[in-house]
């Protein structure tokens, strides 16, 4: 590894290979000397720019907020004034390349969730990375007129997890985008009345 690697671009090594490593082994095979092996850095570099396993652990939350808005493409979203129809294929697609392109990241994300139960301090920095899309499902919902934008979107994305969860670490098969985009209009029919 070159040593001319920024610290920025270090620290984007090392949590995207920790996300690898999660999707690949689970908790227990992520230590800072498998991010070292695996990403091919001279041993210790992981603990020079994450020096607890806490530290680890956050930098791989951060990284994975940053890998999953792009996948969920956040910045794509419909805004206010959207249809349902728009909103149900942007989150039809979304969930589409977390269950397909994006398997191992949905992993990863499993495997931090699950440590976040047992660890207070990484819950908070989970929970603050996944702010922002819980606050613009919520903003979806309300612009198409629900009654109850906070109930709506908690389901909304239940039913999207709970999903993704059946397809990556479960038994079924991901469908097709079509079927998905007919799931998402089924359910926000059913919140909004329509």
């Amino acid at each position: 590894m070159s040593a001319s690697i920024s610290g920025a671009s270090r620290a984007d090594l090392v949590a995207d290979t920790a996300l690898a490593l999660l999707a690949e082994r689970g908790m227990r095979g992520l230590t800072h000397r498998a991010v070292d092996d695996t990403a091919g850095l001279p041993q210790g570099s992981t603990s020079n720019v994450a020096r607890t396993r806490q530290a680890l652990l956050e930098l791989a939350v951060r990284r994975l907020a940053e890998r999953e808005a792009r996948v969920l493409a956040l910045d794509e979203m419909p805004g206010p004034g959207a249809g349902t129809d728009a909103v149900a294929n942007a989150l039809a697609l979304a969930l589409h390349r977390a269950v397909t392109r994006h398997r191992d990241l949905t992993l990863a994300r499993y495997e931090l969730a699950l440590e976040a139960t047992r660890r207070p301090e990484l819950r908070t920095s989970y929970d603050t990375t996944g702010a922002r899309f819980r606050d613009q499902l919520t903003a979806l919902v309300g612009a198409l007129g629900s009654p109850d934008p906070d109930r709506h979107a908690l389901s909304l994305a239940a039913w999207g997890d709970g999903l993704m969860f059946s397809c990556v670490a479960g038994s079924y098969e991901p469908p097709p985008l079509p079927a998905l985009r007919q799931g998402v209009r089924e359910l926000l029919a059913g919140m909004l009345g329509r």
